[in-house]
Formats: structure tokens, sequence, C-alpha cells
């Protein structure tokens, strides 16, 4: 048993002698309901069959108990939340960085960076910083990125419209659904559906 299942084990369930009530209500190895039975009853029934006497619903009264094989409970639990985390897609949030003063051709890669990361899926985040005497001018980048949202807008929706954080003008832009692709199947998953 490893180390992540000792864990959850240990927190989750209470298992055979480690159930500290008079009576429980048994369901067998099959599924089936047993009824209200004395707990003695119950680890009994459970050693007979060779398995594990597994409380599943401590808060019911009587409490709810299981026969199973608790290590392969606890491997089959393990094994579903690795598969769920491993199916959450993680969407970062890539950022450009630009001045008021930033040339054309500059921002040009900058655009043709943030549509590539968007067709990928991911959020970005476009800041103008200003130094100085630059923060008299905060149209200039307000304007920029409005330029920058407008060139991207076939790629990109605005979530937070251009704002000002500090010295910072920002605007935040995610994926349009619309014309980002899905993920691509894995080859086995696209060969059963065709065969059904």
């Amino acid at each position: 048993m490893s180390q992540e299942e000792k864990h959850i084990s240990a927190n989750e369930f209470r298992v055979n002698e480690g159930i500290r009530v008079a009576e429980v209500r048994l369901i067998g190895p099959d599924g089936g309901n047993v009824g209200v039975v004395s707990i003695k009853e119950a680890l009994r029934i459970a050693r007979e069959a060779d398995l594990d006497l597994v409380e599943v619903s401590p808060g019911a009264n009587p409490p709810v108990c299981r026969v199973m094989d608790f290590g392969k409970f606890i491997y089959e639990k393990a094994k579903k939340e690795r598969e769920a985390r491993k199916s959450q897609t993680k969407i970062e949030v890539k950022e450009i960085r630009l001045r008021p003063k930033t040339n054309e051709a500059h921002r040009g890669f900058k655009v043709d960076d943030a549509r590539r990361w968007l067709q990928q899926g991911h959020k970005v985040r476009v800041t103008v910083k200003f130094r100085g005497r630059e923060m008299d001018y905060p149209e200039i980048a307000l304007e920029d990125l409005k330029e920058i949202a407008q060139d991207l807008s076939d790629v990109a929706v605005i979530e937070v419209p251009p704002q000002m954080e500090g010295r910072t003008m920002l605007v935040v832009m995610a994926p349009n659904k619309a014309v980002v692709p899905k993920k691509k199947e894995k080859p086995e998953q696209a060969e059963t559906k065709e065969e059904a």
C-alpha cells in the first residue's frame, strides 16, 4: 500500500475493528442489503468472505458498513482521482508586456505571439507599463490596447476591459470558444468510435 493510499484510508474510512458501534446496517459482498446486524455479526460475515468490513456512511443511524476488499477499494479510488486530475485542463495566463513607445514592428510580433497562445487555449494578458511623465498620457496606451484587442478579435474575447492598476494599464483576453479547436482525441479512442 502506497503512502497516498494509507493517507486516504486513515482519514476517510474506519475498517474492521476500528468501527466502534453496537450495530450497523450491512451491505453484503454482492452489494445486497443484509439489514441491521450487530458489529460482531458483521465482522464474522466479513471474515467468512475473507474481506474487510468498511464503514461507508458513518453519519447514518445506524452507520452503513459494507463487506469489500478494502485494499482494492482504496486502489480504485486513488486511480479515479489520478484520472480526474489528468483530465483537468489547466488554463495558463500568458503575458505580453509593452511600453507606450513600443514600435509597430515589435508590437506586431507580440500580437502574433498572443494569437498563437489564444489558439492553443491560453488566456492572454496585455500590459502597458508607464514610467515617469508617460503617466500624463494614458490615452496612448488605451488606443494601443484597443488596437491589439481589435487585431485579436477573430480568436479572442475581452475578459477584462482595459483598466489602470497603478502604473500599469492592462487588458485580459480569453480564447473565443467558437474559433479555438477542441483537443484532439487519442488514436485509440478515435478507433473505438469508428468501430461502433
